[in-house]
């Protein structure tokens, strides 16, 4: 019997939320490297390099199809791989609880680009969940007044990881006809390619300074943490190409709360009353809009 759409809608939904999860966890090894001595877009460009190397069998048996389809390819992976290049490197500069929530300034994005490009309608649902996944974000960045503006360049990049991501998105959800190994090659390359590109803007401050003796355990790390980033990003990269733009924006915000719990646990960053209560609403934003369909 085949599937219906609402069945892979559901599926996709349940996909997204669990990779949201993985994402939520994806500043520590971040972290991990930068206290190796990978600074900058270097502890992403470690785990971009090896996520392509797994990939390649997968993009070898897809590679006539692929060539076919390269710009549609270059257009989703220039802005997916942007927002993943973007978030990396803002968890080097600012708190993993900032960079996460001002990521999810993405509903609004979603939102604008679905009523624009795709001719979606703000249901009464769908609004109901915006104003709960807003409204968490408020209540976590309330604490001593802070409104979620950005306050360094850490946030900045995170803002802007946002924006790209919902412009993304709305590109893998119209080129849904591309293999997702594609999207992902895609998805990872044009990450790579942004943190190369932002060394030269970064300048000397982004020099690698590794121990003596322990470049090759480094490496060996960096190649071990492509069994996290490649189901990661499948778990993103195929919900996207079935989902609208706003819906993935707000199923991806489990990553919110895994992000927020675990940067408490491990990290020694907040997580009390309020950030339980902005947790609850931003969770309750996902649910309405798995309710919506």
């Amino acid at each position: 019997m085949s599937q219906t759409q609402p069945d892979r809608s559901t599926r996709a939904s349940i996909i997204l939320v669990m990779g949201g999860a993985l994402w939520g966890l994806y500043w520590i090894p971040v972290r991990f490297f930068l206290d190796q001595g990978l600074t900058g877009p270097w502890p992403g460009i470690a785990m971009y390099c090896a996520a392509l190397i797994a990939l390649i069998p997968f993009i070898w048996a897809d590679r006539r199809l692929l060539t076919r389809q390269w710009r549609d390819l270059m257009l989703s992976g220039m802005f997916t791989g942007a927002a993943f290049s973007l978030y990396s490197i803002s968890l080097v500069y600012t708190d993993v609880v900032r960079s996460i929530l001002l990521f999810y300034l993405t509903p609004i994005w979603g939102t604008v680009l679905g009523l624009v490009f795709l001719g979606e309608r703000l249901s009464l649902m769908r609004l109901a969940g915006l104003i709960c996944g807003l409204g968490g974000l408020f209540v976590v960045l309330g604490d001593s007044g802070f409104v979620p503006w950005p306050q360094n360049m850490g946030d900045w990049l995170a803002l802007a990881s946002g924006v790209c991501w919902a412009l993304g998105t709305l590109g893998l959800y119209k080129a849904g006809n591309i293999s997702i190994s594609g999207q992902v090659f895609a998805f990872v390359t044009g990450a790579l390619l942004l943190s190369l590109l932002s060394l030269a803007v970064l300048g000397n401050q982004t020099l690698p300074n590794i121990a003596q003796g322990e470049t090759l355990r480094v490496v060996g790390y960096a190649l071990l943490s492509a069994f996290y980033v490649l189901p990661m990003v499948y778990m993103t990269i195929w919900p996207a190409t079935k989902l609208s733009p706003a819906r993935v924006g707000l199923l991806l915000m489990s990553e919110v709360v895994i992000g927020l719990a675990s940067a408490a646990a491990l990290s020694g960053e907040p997580f009390g009353l309020r950030e339980f209560l902005g947790a609850t609403l931003i969770v309750s934003a996902a649910v309405l809009e798995i309710l919506r369909k």
